[in-house]
């Protein structure tokens, strides 16, 4: 049976419309109530930006063929154990017969500041792919096929993201595809890199600008990164869920 990939793209548009609406959203009401917020985290206080890729997501379970698990997003139902610390809250965890079917990290950057960012990100995906397959390997959700683990990014598409950066190591050379590279390219690496050493099962970074609010424009940064892949990716992995809990 052909993946159901559930309409994505129009249901993408739509999430990143309601992306840039709740973020100002948010900005609106924090300035009515004379609320001071630093830069752009006034966009971010205000709840959850990528709801709209939640919904996405639970489409996708109930196309290709899984309508009876059990999809989590609420703060006290999404935590999993850890191997490096007690516990780890994701954005949306999977459960069908008990079993742990996919946990997912959503997660969006805009600017003006890339730099900092991008590090904590960067450190923040790295650690905790490392904590969830120690866990697994441990027996932490009982011995079942691997979950799928994704990690998808929306980062604002602005002349700071894509403009090129410079670093300097004093003691060794950088990797030279990191030479000159934006950070949204530097997104586009790790996000490679991340699948690439197994600590996701995809990883997704996709470039949208604010305009975007009225028209949901984005564009991907390659074909292994892109929205497409890594919804293929998920929809194939809960089709083969569905096909082997069938009786």
């Amino acid at each position: 049976m052909a993946l159901d990939l559930a309409n994505y793209q129009q249901k993408a548009a739509e999430s990143i419309m309601a992306f840039w609406g709740n973020r100002e959203k948010a900005r609106q009401k924090q300035i009515e109530a004379g609320i001071k917020d630093q830069g752009e985290r006034a966009g971010v206080t205000g709840g959850k930006n990528l709801d709209g890729f939640v919904s996405l997501i639970l489409d996708l379970v109930a196309a290709n063929g899984l309508s009876d698990a059990q999809v989590h997003q609420r703060s006290s139902l999404v935590t999993l154990p850890g191997y490096f610390r007690p516990t780890k809250k994701w954005d949306l965890l999977v459960i069908h017969h008990d079993r742990l079917v996919a946990a997912i990290e959503l997660k969006s950057q805009v600017g003006p500041s890339f730099g900092n960012n991008f590090n904590n990100r960067t450190e923040e995906a790295i650690g905790t792919a490392h904590d969830i397959w120690t866990a697994y390997r441990e027996n932490a959700f009982g011995k079942h096929p691997k979950p799928f683990v994704g990690w998808l990014m929306v980062v604002e598409d602005a002349p700071k993201s894509r403009s090129p950066v410079s670093d300097k190591s004093r003691h060794f050379s950088v990797f030279p595809e990191f030479l000159g590279a934006s950070y949204l390219k530097r997104y586009d690496i790790l996000c490679q890199r991340l699948v690439q050493e197994q600590l996701y099962t995809a990883a997704s970074v996709i470039a949208t600008p604010k305009e975007a609010i009225n028209t949901g424009a984005y564009v991907d940064l390659s074909q292994l990164t892109s929205l497409k892949n890594f919804i293929t990716s998920f929809a194939g992995h809960i089709a083969m869920e569905a096909a082997s809990a069938a009786p």
